[in-house]
């Protein structure tokens, strides 16, 4: 192990685990520990909802999946950045109106207060559906952090999942959404220097070492170098749509970073986050897209028993230590962030959406305040329990999530925005339809074809739209 390296981590951590000490010192209500009371800047909120959007996915899945596609990877970055851009110009505003006009405090019970008849089968369904996919999730946070330390240190991936989940579960439990969002926003600057700096450093390298992206590109496999993976015809459409299709996760059902939206305070904070996260998302997919590119040309196939390891060979094979520890920090952040907004949403669905809305427990706000943080403590032991059992590739288990919660509740959000005639029934069916048909897609060789990313959004939204022509609401429920 290196001495540097291992004291840059120590900082890092009592710091991070510092601030989201010193952030809890805020007077803490129920509404405040899991949205903030509408007291964060819209630039920190942009800063937190990048940083919990792309997690260990973006720098250890993607620069990863890159490596094995070539050229081809471009189209799932642009899908992801479409989706973001989309997300910020089209409905950060109208959920931040939304939350305003409703008070609601979770995806799930804005959901069921615009249909009050089936407002509670609406909220159990959609916490159902959160909590089985997002225990998947945090499990793949904190497998990618076993990896890093394993990377990193030789350590036993074991010891680095425990470490990583005392810290997420440290800054989650003290302060909730507001140290969430200030740790986060530290993390999300991390995270783009380290997708900044890394790609310039390894050009350099490539240049100064005689190697060619070129050559490398057409040697590492027939379709490296064409960017559109060597496909035509059919095959090309199928690959567009497979690799564009984490576009349609972002269309609102991504309930940890809706609830950066729902934050907001006005239109002048609105304007600086969507300004903040259109900047944000393009330098750091075009670096994770470069650090992919680089390393066809740095190493042959092969090499990696796990490709996902990647980026952080990179840094310690390019940098000297000090900086070193500081980039892989970055992917430490990562980790940190989604972790820790993935157990505010789980928390979120427990306390507020089952315990106070749906069984409608008389509890006082403080004790409110302790079942969130009680659920935190056993969602992330869950968690740890998951990646320490799982083999499962980060890419993969993201991918699964994105399109069970994600791609089944962006149809949901959206026809609850725009169309007048959804019907409680509708939402019902969406949630559930989306649910089954991502289990059932992702068990068979289907998803190895067309991507339950895609087909996901487009099952939800048609029985959705089926039910609510056939079961309307029999009053208008929502204005």
């Amino acid at each position: 192990m290196n001495n540097v390296i291992i004291v840059e981590f120590a900082l890092y951590f009592i710091v991070i685990i510092g601030i989201g000490y010193l952030t809890s010192r805020t007077k803490m209500s129920h509404s405040v520990f899991l949205l903030g009371g509408k007291k964060l800047p819209g630039w920190a909120l942009a800063f937190s909802e990048r940083a919990t959007g792309e997690s260990a996915w973006l720098l250890l899945g993607f620069t990863g999946f890159v490596f094995t596609t070539g050229l081809a990877g471009i189209w799932v970055a642009a899908g992801i950045a479409l989706g973001i851009i989309f997300s910020w110009l089209v409905l950060a505003k109208k959920f931040m109106h939304e939350t305003d006009k409703h008070k609601v405090l979770t995806l799930p019970d804005y959901l069921a207060v615009n249909f009050g008849a089936k407002a509670n089968i609406i909220r159990w369904v959609s916490s159902i559906l959160i909590a089985s996919f997002f225990m998947f999730y945090v499990g793949a946070q904190l497998a990618g952090a076993g990896k890093l330390f394993f990377t990193s240190f030789e350590m036993d991936k074991t010891l680095g999942i425990v470490l990583a989940t005392i810290v997420v579960l440290a800054i989650a439990f003290f302060g909730g959404f507001i140290s969430v969002v200030w740790t986060d926003m530290i993390q999300s600057i991390m995270m783009l220097i380290t997708l900044c700096v890394l790609p310039v450093v390894a050009l350099i390298y490539i240049g100064t070492h005689d190697l060619s992206i070129t050559q490398s590109l057409a040697t590492a496999g027939d379709s490296f170098n064409s960017w559109f993976g060597g496909t035509t015809g059919f095959a090309l459409g199928i690959l567009f749509f497979n690799n564009f299709s984490w576009f349609f996760g972002y269309l609102g059902g991504q309930p940890q970073l809706s609830a950066r939206f729902m934050a907001l305070k006005n239109e002048k904070e609105a304007k600086q986050g969507i300004s903040v996260a259109i900047i944000w998302t393009i330098m750091a997919y075009t670096g994770a897209f470069l650090i992919g590119i680089a390393a066809i040309a740095m190493y042959n196939q092969g090499s990696f028993t796990d490709v996902e390891t990647i980026l952080p060979h990179m840094i310690l094979d390019l940098m000297p230590p000090w900086i070193a520890g500081i980039l892989l920090s970055g992917i430490l952040a990562a980790i940190i962030t989604t972790a820790n907004s993935q157990l505010m949403v789980v928390t979120s669905s427990v306390s507020e959406d089952i315990i106070h809305k749906a069984l409608g427990m008389n509890l006082s706000d403080n004790q409110l305040l302790w079942v969130s943080k009680i659920t935190i403590l056993v969602s992330g032991l869950v968690g740890m329990v998951i990646a320490l059992t799982s083999d499962s590739l980060l890419y993969l288990i993201v991918s699964w999530a994105w399109a069970g919660v994600g791609c089944t509740l962006s149809p949901a959000i959206l026809m609850t925005f725009f169309w007048k005639r959804y019907s409680g029934t509708g939402v019902i069916a969406t949630i559930i339809s989306g649910f089954i048909f991502t289990v059932l897609w992702i068990s068979t060789p289907l998803d190895s074809i067309i991507t339950s990313r895609f087909s996901t959004f487009f099952i939800a939204a048609f029985f959705g739209i089926l039910f609510s022509l056939l079961f309307p609401d029999k009053q208008p429920t929502k204005e």
